[in-house]
């Protein structure tokens, strides 16, 4: 038996999982260090490998396998989720990884491995034959993205994103705003998306329930704001030229 060519078939690796071919774990930690020795696996960090492959001499595992396997909880989300389904229109190096474990941020190929606290259990897809990811839905993407908008994306970044996306479900947006039960995250949400209402396939109804739960707080829409104008609909100050900031520079407003 060739242990190289079976652990060829799970992108990402530890040594138990080597361990299921020796049952021995001294001799399963010699095989991985003659591995190494030989470059025929690379370590992704402490106790986690993958194989470097004999076509392309690169790690096996991509981006998203590899977020995905750093925890038992761990999964693809904010403007990393975006990217995984096209519709990022930059290159990010950093990749945003949920879980419920914290773990130490590193870096590995290239990429920085970013923790995010896991709040929300819902809305997580695990990819059918893609060894392994797991990915928020765009509907939980749009909201985590809305949600941290100051800590993670940028407002410039958020519309983007909004922008990128052809159709939301509704049911699934208001799931994951009443998963929160969040009134600041109603407010953004809401304003955000009403631009967008027609190509996103989003019903009055949908606006009217979140301006419900907006009280009668009134905010700036991001921490780094100086000036603006105030929605009196949303309650929110707002940049004055929101809708035409993309990437930091002016376009044609929509």
């Amino acid at each position: 038996m060739n242990v190289y060519y079976e652990l060829l078939k799970k992108p990402v690796f530890t040594l138990n999982d080597v361990n299921q071919f020796y049952h021995n774990m001294e001799s399963a930690s010699s095989a991985v260090r003659r591995l190494l020795n030989k470059g025929r696996i690379v370590r992704i960090k402490k106790n986690m490998y993958t194989c470097i492959s004999g076509e392309t001499d690169s790690p096996v595992a991509n981006k998203y396998q590899i977020g995905c396997a750093i925890t038992e909880s761990s999964y693809i989300s904010h403007h990393t989720a975006m990217e995984y389904y096209g519709m990022g229109d930059q290159i990010y190096y950093d990749i945003y990884v949920s879980s419920k474990t914290p773990f130490k941020e590193f870096e590995f190929d290239g990429y920085n491995y970013c923790y995010v606290a896991s709040k929300c259990d819902i809305g997580i897809e695990e990819i059918m034959y893609s060894g392994g990811i797991r990915v928020t839905t765009k509907e939980r993407t749009v909201v985590d993205s809305i949600k941290d908008m100051d800590k993670i994306a940028g407002i410039e970044e958020v519309i983007a994103d909004i922008e990128a996306v052809t159709h939301l479900q509704e049911k699934r947006l208001l799931q994951y705003l009443q998963a929160y039960h969040n009134q600041f995250l109603y407010q953004k949400t809401g304003y955000l998306l009403w631009a967008y209402k027609n190509k996103l396939g989003l019903s009055d109804d949908f606006f009217e329930f979140c301006r419900g739960k907006i009280g009668k707080s009134k905010r700036y829409l991001t921490k780094e704001m100086t000036g603006g104008k105030y929605d009196n609909s949303w309650k929110l100050v707002v940049p004055n030229d929101i809708y035409g900031m993309k990437n930091g520079v002016l376009h044609d407003s929509i």
